[in-house]
């Protein structure tokens, strides 16, 4: 039985999970100016995605790559979604948002 699929879709699924809480507390303590983070450890995993020699190892390195990289965008939308309401805005920063949300 070939189970790499299955490790791959799991893998997966995982990453996606950790990534949103990772989203959400990033732009809570930092805002959206460390999205370059995210771009550069996107363009580092999916790198190392080409050079691995692992069939298994390859995919997930890039999914985590692609991860970082959608990040980015979410981290952007996250924002939008703090100035909405949806979500706690950090006090500390409160001179970054345009002050739809009146909640702190």
């Amino acid at each position: 039985m070939n189970f790499s699929g299955l490790i791959i879709a799991v893998t997966t699924f995982l990453v996606i999970g950790v990534f949103h809480p990772i989203v959400i507390k990033t732009e809570y303590h930092f805002g959206v100016r460390c999205w370059w983070v995210f771009l550069v450890a996107g363009i580092a995993f999916i790198v190392a995605s080409l050079f691995a020699a692992n069939d298994v190892l390859s995919p997930v390195l890039g999914v985590v790559g692609c991860s970082c990289l959608w990040s980015i965008l979410e981290l952007f939308q996250q924002k939008k979604r703090v100035e909405r309401g949806w979500f706690p805005m950090n006090p500390k920063r409160k001179d970054e948002y345009s002050c739809k949300n009146e909640r702190s």
